[in-house]
C-alpha cells in the first residue's frame, strides 16, 4: 500500500471520528436542552428544534427493530470500508472518500444511539412542510447519498469504477 493511500485512509478515519463526534454532541445538546421541554422556534412556522425519541427508521417506519438496524449499519460499514480500501489514491476519488465517510458516520452515529438508548435522538423539524423530525446523522446520510448518486451518474465513467470489480485480472488489464 502506498504512502498516499495510507494517508488517505487515516484521513478517512479522522473525518469519520469527527463527524460522529459532531453528531453525538448535537444529540447530547438536544437531550440536555430539549428533552421534556417546549420546542425552540428558530424560524417561526418554518424551522424548530423539537426532541423526539425515534424507535424506527426514516419517517418512523419499522418501529422497535433495533437488531435489524444495527445489523444493516454494520453491513454498510463493512461495505464502505471495503470500497474505501479499494479506491485508488488519486485526487478524482477524494469526493468519493468524503461521501462514503459521511454515510458511514451517519449510520454509526444512529447505531450508537440505538445501542445506548434503544432509540435514535431526533430534534430538527421543518414545520413549514411538516417533514419528519431528523438529526445530524440523518443529514449526513441523506446529503451524501444524493451527492453520491449524482457523482456516480454524472461524474465518474464506468472505467473510473473498475477498481470495484471482483475480476481483478480485467481491472489490471484496463489499468
Amino acid at each position: 500500500m502506498s504512502k498516499e493511500k495510507k494517508k488517505m485512509l487515516w484521513l478517512d478515519v479522522l473525518l469519520f471520528l469527527l463527524f460522529i463526534a459532531a453528531d453525538q454532541f448535537t444529540k447530547h445538546l438536544a437531550i440536555v436542552h430539549l428533552k421534556d421541554k417546549d420546542s425552540i422556534h428558530l424560524v417561526p412556522d418554518v424551522l424548530e428544534l423539537q426532541y423526539l425519541e425515534n424507535r424506527g427508521a426514516a419517517f418512523g417506519m419499522l418501529q422497535d427493530q433495533k437488531v435489524f438496524f444495527i445489523f444493516i449499519a454494520l453491513i454498510i460499514l463493512v461495505v464502505i470500508s471495503w470500497v474505501l480500501f479499494k479506491t485508488p489514491d488519486k485526487k478524482k476519488y477524494h469526493s468519493l472518500h468524503i461521501l462514503l465517510v459521511l454515510i458511514a458516520s451517519g449510520a454509526v452515529g444512529n447505531m450508537i444511539d440505538r445501542l445506548r438508548f434503544d432509540y435514535v435522538v431526533d430534534f430538527i423539524y421543518f414545520v413549514l412542510i411538516n417533514f419528519p423530525i431528523f438529526n445530524v446523522a440523518d443529514i449526513y446520510v441523506t446529503v451524501a447519498t444524493v451527492s453520491l448518486v449524482v457523482l456516480l451518474l454524472f461524474v465518474y465513467k464506468e472505467e473510473d469504477l473498475n477498481f470495484l470489480s471482483f475480476n481483478q485480472k480485467k481491472y489490471r488489464e484496463i489499468k
